[in-house]
């Protein structure tokens, strides 16, 4: 973990904080620094207190908070983790440990076998059929051998060396699929471990379903049109 960079993204985030503080490793890794988009509910205070570094991000979405993070800090693997409660902290040591057992991507998976999604249980579970829709078109255009469980989720470690490598530059949560898919069409090596994914813990989540749906859909449109010879 002393060659980690673990980058908390956050927008009012207190009461996740408050429950996971105590379980995220946050005194293990070399870096670790929260990226914030303007919490007014006391994040900021909150990490200020306990000597974390806290940066203002400026320009809005979730995209822009990662490439804020990686230029922030200066460790060969990295971890994007968001404390809002429904996230496992206790999954980011497994993450390192396959980042450094050789791979180039870990995804913490929420549909592998022995994994938990926050709307398991319910009837209709739009963000968990959209999620595994994406996964399966990512496989189909642009796997090959790749079959991957969670092409969506944002809790993920990679190396540097990859992030820089694959030039990324979506704005938004669809980052993570983008990503996804570029180390697929370059040949990373990609890993995934399950996850457990439960509810957030207070107010609405900041992930719009239609929205980034759509937005899923034009980085898949924009990297299989990018691929054709």
């Amino acid at each position: 973990m002393q060659s980690t960079a673990l980058i908390l993204t956050t927008l009012d985030e207190l009461p996740g904080l408050r429950a996971s503080w105590g379980r995220v490793p946050a005194d293990t890794v070399r870096e670790c620094v929260a990226v914030d988009g303007g919490s007014t509910d006391g994040t900021q205070e909150f990490f200020r207190e306990r000597g974390i570094r806290v940066i203002e991000q400026e320009r809005p979405g979730w995209g822009e908070a990662v490439r804020v993070g990686v230029r922030a800090t200066t460790a060969r693997s990295i971890v994007f983790f968001a404390p809002d409660g429904n996230q496992d902290p206790e999954d980011i040591p497994l993450l390192v440990e396959k980042l450094h057992a050789g791979n180039d991507l870990v995804i913490a998976s929420r549909f592998m076998p022995e994994s938990v999604h926050a709307e398991d249980g319910q009837c209709l579970r739009p963000r968990a059929r959209g999620c595994r829709a994406f996964t399966r078109a990512a496989n189909r255009l642009f796997g090959g051998a790749y079959r991957i469980a969670d092409a969506t989720n944002g809790f993920r470690a990679f190396t540097r060396e990859a992030f820089l490598k694959l030039g990324l530059d979506a704005p938004g949560f669809e980052l993570a699929y983008q990503m996804t898919i570029r180390a697929m069409k370059h040949r990373l090596r990609v890993a995934e471990v399950p996850t457990f994914e439960g509810p957030r813990l207070v107010g609405p989540s900041k992930f719009r379903v239609l929205p980034a749906g759509w937005q899923h859909v034009k980085v898949l449109g924009r990297e299989w049109i990018d691929s054709l010879p």
